[in-house]
């Protein structure tokens, strides 16, 4: 649970020159955090992996560091976690924004992950990544393709998915691997803008899960989660 957003000075460059020198310069910082994510899937606990799931439930039209924090609201309570009330979910996340519908999806995800009155979110990861995502998509309410790719991204095994949030998406445009911004992103625009994205982090030969946080930090001015 100890992880910090870390400001570092925005990247104004526009250029791939820029972007790679940029990557080079905070690539310690990357590379930490990457480790960060292996670990959890490595050597965490069932519970931490489902924080990070919370976490992404949460994440929808909220800022991350807040959502962040009300994981560590709910952490605090996850000794009696397998059979905390959807009301001590609600006074946990009430700073984020559809509290109650974001309650309602975590005590959902919740009976969904546990097998034999253990929660166990191992049980449900394949071997294919994409496969994974796809039923995470299917069948935890809350999660679309975005907050999917950002949970497996998060415990270290989707390191070549894309997150496609607003930021991301606004910096693809800035590098001309997209023409627009789309209004809303089906399955097929998503899957395509992924690929794009995937071609264009092999073009630069940087790996996929740093070019999300570096375009990441060009809008927010630092590496989180």
């Amino acid at each position: 649970m100890s992880i910090e957003f870390v400001k570092i000075p925005i990247d104004h460059s526009q250029d791939i020159i820029g972007l790679k020198k940029f990557w080079l310069n905070i690539y310690h910082i990357l590379k930490s955090r990457e480790n960060y994510f292996c670990k959890i899937w490595e050597n965490g606990t069932n519970t931490e992996i489902f924080l990070e799931l919370i976490f992404c439930i949460l994440t929808p039209q909220s800022k991350a560091t807040l959502c962040w924090q009300a994981v560590k609201n709910i952490d605090q309570l996850y000794s009696k976690y397998m059979t905390i009330k959807e009301k001590d979910i609600l006074k946990a996340i009430k700073h984020i924004r559809f509290h109650n519908a974001k309650a309602k999806y975590i005590m959902e995800a919740k009976k969904l992950f546990i097998v034999n009155n253990i929660l166990d979110v191992r049980a449900k990861v394949v071997n294919n990544i994409y496969s994974t995502r796809e039923w995470l998509v299917n069948n935890v309410k809350g999660l679309g393709y975005k907050e999917s790719s950002h949970f497996l991204r998060n415990i270290g095994i989707g390191r070549e998915l894309a997150i496609l949030d607003r930021h991301i998406l606004c910096n693809l445009r800035l590098y001309n691997i997209i023409d627009v911004i789309p209004q809303y992103l089906t399955k097929k625009t998503y899957l395509t803008i992924e690929n794009k994205m995937q071609n264009f982090a092999k073009k630069l030969n940087i790996p996929m899960c740093h070019l999300d946080m570096i375009l990441w930090s060009k809008s927010t001015g630092g590496i989180f989660k």
